[in-house]
């Protein structure tokens, strides 16, 4: 019985040791994860009807006029269903009053200043299809609109979008999603035609 008590102090002991061994190091904390987001292929469909202005869509978003549209006939939600996004898209008919309209998109980006650490402008000009404007990168965890633009043709047609996602603002864990719906905009702009 003696030897059994002996062995397991001794065993004890070395174990103690190894522990205490072990811990010379202070430990380091995990990084937050977030949860892996499966994203689909991208591809487009053509959203061409009544409205003045004709893009691709992607397939897998869903199109649905404004409620808010009030006496907005062209003003359109585009939704990503699985992520909780929406892109709010307005059109306005340019009368003389394309300054008043740029001035209003400006505006609505700098309300995100406060949450922001960053704004880049991004130029789109293709005298080709007559589209120009700007795009707002918007950065920062907090941001409620990663993304917003408009572009005009200067002369008659008016087209703003804004992104929002129905979650609280955590830009960090979106960011993929934010990345994904980035390029079908981008893809939206580059195909863009005036009716």
């Amino acid at each position: 019985m003696r030897i059994k008590t002996a062995g397991m102090f001794l065993m004890m002991c070395i174990l103690s040791l190894l522990f205490i061994n072990a811990c010379k190091n202070p430990p380091v904390p995990k990084p937050r994860g977030y949860f892996r987001i499966d994203l689909p292929e991208h591809r487009y469909r053509l959203l061409d009807s009544i409205y003045p202005y004709a893009f691709e869509i992607p397939v897998y978003a869903k199109v649905s006029v404004d409620p808010n549209a009030g006496n907005e006939p062209y003003r359109i939600n585009i939704d990503y269903p699985g992520y909780h996004g929406r892109l709010h898209l307005s059109y306005k008919k340019v009368n003389n009053d394309l300054a008043v309209f740029t001035e209003d998109a400006h505006e609505l980006v700098m309300k995100h200043i406060p949450k922001a650490s960053a704004i880049d402008e991004i130029r789109i000009d293709s005298d080709a299809r007559r589209v120009h404007g700007l795009i707002y990168d918007i950065k920062g965890s907090g941001a409620a609109s990663p993304y917003q633009f408009f572009v005009t043709d200067s002369t008659g047609h008016f087209l703003r979008g804004a992104l929002y996602f129905s979650v609280l603002p955590n830009n960090d864990s979106l960011a993929p999603v934010i990345a994904f719906v980035k390029e079908d905009i981008q893809h939206m702009l580059e195909t863009l035609r005036w009716k």
